[in-house]
């Protein structure tokens, strides 16, 4: 079965990333303001998400579907959060 992000903000990782430390910092820090939990998943603990995303960790997720990769851009974050 496929994996799909259980809330409204996902971000699959790796170890020793650092775009995903810069990340995950971003992604929190909005979260916080909207009062939202962040699911974060291990790309290389999943072989489909590893074929998948191997190659774009970090990837961020709103609403289940794909946001950004590589790097979160603060503003458009909190843009897609307030649309929805």
């Amino acid at each position: 079965m496929a994996w799909a992000p259980a809330g409204r903000l996902a971000v699959v990782t790796r170890e020793g990333c650092h775009l995903c430390v810069v990340a995950l910092e971003t992604v929190r820090r909005v979260a916080a303001e909207h009062d939202l939990d962040v699911e974060v998943v291990d790309v290389d603990r999943d072989p489909e998400l590893l074929a998948r995303y191997s190659e774009e960790v970090p990837v961020t997720f709103v609403d289940g579907a794909q946001h950004d990769y590589w790097r979160v851009d603060e503003t458009r974050l909190r843009s897609a959060l307030e649309r929805s």
